[in-house]
Parts: structure tokens; sequence; C-alpha cells
């Protein structure tokens, strides 16, 4: 019986024993990433996270925060020509941009929070404006008109009235006034010699409509453009993740 007794005892012990050793913490996991002039080495646990999710809450700070669109500026009636003559593509080209990056953002794993279930949801709104803005744009510089059918008119109707307008003397003064300094502002002469410039030149109703429609364009993106995480809250979250972090920035 007492040999009995210390073999259950002695098994006891080995099982302990192994439950000790199965609990033993996995080795932290190196993730490399960069901030603004940093780059950041983080050590995190892979029994708390994915590295699928931490992939995906990183590209909702950083890669997926910027447009996917090209970049679509006009300042002067060549660009302009080539905006026209290539219609059709450009739409095609924002389209795609488009699609991709949505699929991206659907298809994304991040960290099961709700500030980061929230940062996708605006990412994916700031996607759909930033696509209704680049086809408003698009369009636009072809058929003025259409812009009174866009979902920023109420918001921007002055310049698109402007645009619009069949008495261009109408279109002329908005489009003057673009170009007046702001009250508390200097005057600046330079911008009236600019502005004087294009009124001379050949191609004066074309210089109009760029102005109008780029002051549009401003108007709608501060429409709906979110407010800039000044208190980096997002930034400070995500670096939660790791038990550990070493830094290595440009010096200023």
């Amino acid at each position: 019986m007492k040999k009995t007794i210390i073999g259950f005892s002695l098994l006891l012990s080995a099982v302990a024993y192994g439950q000790k050793t199965s609990v033993k913490k996995s080795p932290l996991v190196l993730y490399n990433y960069q901030t603004f002039g940093c780059d950041v080495k983080g050590y995190y646990d892979p029994a708390r996270y994915k590295k699928e999710e931490v992939d995906g809450t990183y590209k909702l700070l950083y890669p997926l925060a910027l447009s996917p669109f090209s970049s679509l500026i006009v300042f002067n009636p060549v660009k302009l020509d080539k905006v026209r003559k290539n219609n059709t593509q450009l739409l095609q080209q924002a389209e795609k941009e488009y699609l991709g990056r949505k699929k991206e953002l659907n298809n994304l794993r991040f960290i099961d929070l709700p500030i980061w279930k929230k940062q996708r949801d605006e990412s994916v709104q700031l996607l759909e404006n930033e696509y209704q803005l680049t086809k408003a744009l698009l369009m636009g510089y072809t058929d003025p008109q259409s812009l009174q059918n866009t979902k920023f008119y109420n918001t921007c109707r002055e310049y698109i009235d402007a645009m619009t307008a069949q008495d261009k003397q109408k279109m002329y003064l908005v489009w003057k006034s673009l170009s007046e300094p702001k009250k508390n502002e200097d005057s600046y002469s330079g911008t009236n010699d600019t502005f004087n410039a294009k009124w001379n030149d050949p191609r004066k109703d074309d210089y109009a409509l760029i102005d109008l429609m780029n002051a549009f364009n401003n108007c709608a993106n501060h429409s709906f453009r979110p407010k800039a995480d000044e208190e980096n809250t997002l930034l400070k979250t995500f670096e939660k993740v790791f038990i550990q972090l070493k830094r290595d920035c440009d010096e200023p």
C-alpha cells in the first residue's frame, strides 16, 4: 500500500511538472514598422495577437490612410486638354483604384477593439467620398453642368453656379474674387499679376474653369475630411500592442 501511495505521489508530481512546462510563455515576436521619421522595432506576445491582425491595424494607421487615387491637379490649359482627352480612361482608372482599396478594407483583419472598428468604418466612408469627388472632378472638367448633380452641390454651390452660369460675367466675378486677398491678409501684387495674365490670355475661360474647379475641389475636400488626430490617439493605442519598443529616429 505504501509503495502504491509513493508511486501515485510521483505520478502527480510528474503531471504538475508537465503542466508548468506547458504554460511556459512563448517568445516575443519582432514587428518592424515605420512612423514619421522613425524606424521602430516592436515586440509583441503571439499568444495575444496574430501577425495578420497587427499588420491590418498598422495599415489602418499609415498605408491605408493615404488616398489610393492618382493626383488630379490641373493648373494650366495643357493639362486640362489632357484630362479632357483621356477622360474615359481616367474614370476607369479611378474606378479600379476605388474597387481595389474597397476590397482591401473590407477584407482587412485588425485587432478586435472598438477604436479600430471605427477607424476601418471611417476609412471606408472616406474612400467613398474621395471616389465621388474624383469622379465629379473628371466629369466637371469636361461638362461643368454635371457638378450640379453631385453630392457636393449644396456645400460648394457658389463655385458650381459660377461655372455653369449662362452669364459669363457672373463666372468672372467669382473667379476674380479667388485672387483677391482675404480679410486680415496683406495684399500681394504678385497674385494680381498672375490673374491679369490669365485674364488677358486667349484661353481666359479655361483658366477661369481651372481656378474655379480647384476652389470647388478644396471646398468639397474640406467638407468630408476627418479631423487630424493631433493627440496621436491611434498611434498610442497601436503601440500598446508591444511589450517592448525600440525606435531609431532621424535627428531633427
